[in-house]
């Protein structure tokens, strides 16, 4: 049960509670508590409830350094009487309290916290096309610590020509590696996603034997009249029953489907209003869930002819035990 008034939330609120750490954005559990109205210590007896949901690159404790560098980089006296390391939450691992924290109002929040980083993105993504190079690792810093810079660097924008450079090299540890190539552009993860099966108007056909929560997460926005078919073996069993359930019932309206593919396919692919003449077919060199994890591609195929049997074969497959 939430044990205190729930914090209004804005951007410019959510961009004071975002940090860096180990070239990943974050949030700390203590103003995790504080946006669902917990107490620190209460939110993190909840997580720990529900430990096997979160993976260790997603939710992880500060060491000593990474904290005293934290501290110092932020001034504020808010984390001095701090007894403990505090607990460090990915994007992703924030989508996963949106499963364990129950209750109205926790909900409520979670709604907020899903389309305020949803206008953070897009924010972003406008910016790409006139920030440059010399500026972006500096724009990602001010987003996080303060709302009056982030203005301040948007009316600094002169050019275009470096930022590509700066994009496409996945090797910099400084750098959030949530980027993949879609249809030869680089693009954030989840937003390529999104617009893939933002085109659906009646049917999703996926074929992706590795598969998690944050795959199905990524169909959350689905129009509630398309029919989503998932295709996989779940290899490693990355999703739960659990987690499935708790996705219906988080998100009723998302009508998807769980069945195997046989174990026949390597590469993944999204099939968008098969047998149509709307048909789009894409490519997708790595699973969904792994979202920008790791360096991939999505392609749209040309002929989708050459691939008009692959739903046919799967569509009487059993349904997928998890």
């Amino acid at each position: 049960m939430e044990e205190k008034t729930l914090t209004v939330l804005t951007e410019e609120y959510l961009m004071s509670k975002i940090y860096i750490v180990r070239g990943v954005q974050v949030m700390l559990d203590a103003d995790l508590a504080e946006i669902y109205g917990y107490t620190t210590k209460r939110f993190n007896e909840q997580v720990k409830n529900n430990i096997e949901r979160f993976d260790e690159e997603d939710r992880f404790q500060l060491t000593d350094n990474e904290f005293r560098i934290l501290r110092s980089k932020n001034s504020t006296s808010r984390w001095g009487g701090t007894r403990y390391l505090p607990y460090a939450f990915t994007e992703e691992g924030i989508y996963m309290l949106m499963m364990v924290l129950k209750g109205d109002l926790a909900i409520k929040q979670s709604k907020k916290l899903v389309k305020l980083f949803k206008r953070m993105k897009n924010f972003i993504t406008q910016l790409q096309n006139v920030l440059p190079s010399s500026e972006i690792k500096a724009f990602f810093i001010q987003t996080q610590n303060n709302a009056e810079d982030i203005r301040q660097i948007k009316q600094q924008m002169v050019t275009r020509d470096e930022l590509s450079v700066v994009i496409k090299d996945f090797t910099d540890p400084n750098i959030k590696k949530d980027y993949l190539f879609y249809n030869g552009q680089t693009v954030e993860a989840d937003l390529a996603y999104a617009e893939i099966y933002s085109y659906a108007k009646k049917t999703i056909h996926i074929i992706d034997n590795y598969i998690s929560l944050k795959s199905l997460v990524l169909l959350k926005s689905v129009a509630s009249s398309v029919k989503v078919t998932m295709f996989s073996d779940n290899v490693n069993h990355g999703l739960h029953q659990t987690e499935f359930a708790d996705f219906q019932r988080e998100y009723p309206s998302a009508d998807i489907i769980l069945k195997t593919s046989g174990g026949i396919y390597h590469d993944r692919y999204i099939f968008i209003d098969h047998g149509t003449k709307n048909e789009m077919v894409f490519h997708c060199g790595g699973s969904s869930k792994d979202g920008g994890k790791r360096i991939t591609s999505i392609s749209r195929v040309e002929d989708v002819m050459l691939y008009q049997n692959i739903v046919g074969n799967l569509r009487n497959n059993p349904v997928l035990q998890l």
